[in-house]
């Protein structure tokens, strides 16, 4: 483990605590209510912030072990992202709650196992745009995606 890894996961367990003790307050109501940014029911969100926590750490983990990343066009990730949506339109807030603690958990141990010189290396995420390396998705795509979604949940229910 290394300093920067430390420093990421304290960054990163932050952001995750916060979305979840945010999700945690959600009414019924307000887990139904569509967002006007991803057009999805706000449970589909938080299950969607959920997901991605594991996901986008283990691309960090990937870029940071030398191998190549992703390299996933837009429009790949968007559709992939579409049938999330539909496959868990009925997720509870139990089951996502649960979720966001066991990912936002399993993505602080890779970042904290990963060393210094791991997040320097670089790698191809989405096709279109720069190489980002793994301290960059680290620090801005893992924390950026929550910050992202759970201000558009906030927008939706007026928190």
């Amino acid at each position: 483990m290394g300093a920067k890894g430390q420093m990421l996961a304290k960054q990163f367990e932050t952001k995750a605590q916060e979305a979840t003790s945010a999700i945690e307050r959600l009414s019924e109501a307000d887990w139904t209510k569509v967002t006007t940014a991803e057009k999805w029911p706000v449970g589909v969100v938080a299950h969607h912030i959920a997901i991605a926590h594991e996901v986008l750490a283990g691309v960090v983990k990937t870029l940071a072990d030398g191998q190549p990343g992703p390299s996933i066009p837009v429009d790949a990730l968007h559709q992939m992202n579409a049938k999330h949506a539909q496959d868990f339109a009925g997720c509870t807030k139990a089951e996502t709650v649960a979720l966001l603690r066991k990912n936002a958990a399993a993505a602080a141990s890779i970042l904290r196992g990963i060393d210094d010189a791991g997040f320097d290396r670089s790698g191809t995420v989405l096709i279109g745009m720069p190489p980002m390396s793994a301290g960059q998705l680290a620090g801005g795509l893992l924390c950026g995606h929550v910050d992202e979604h759970l201000g558009s949940i906030r927008a939706t229910v007026g928190g």
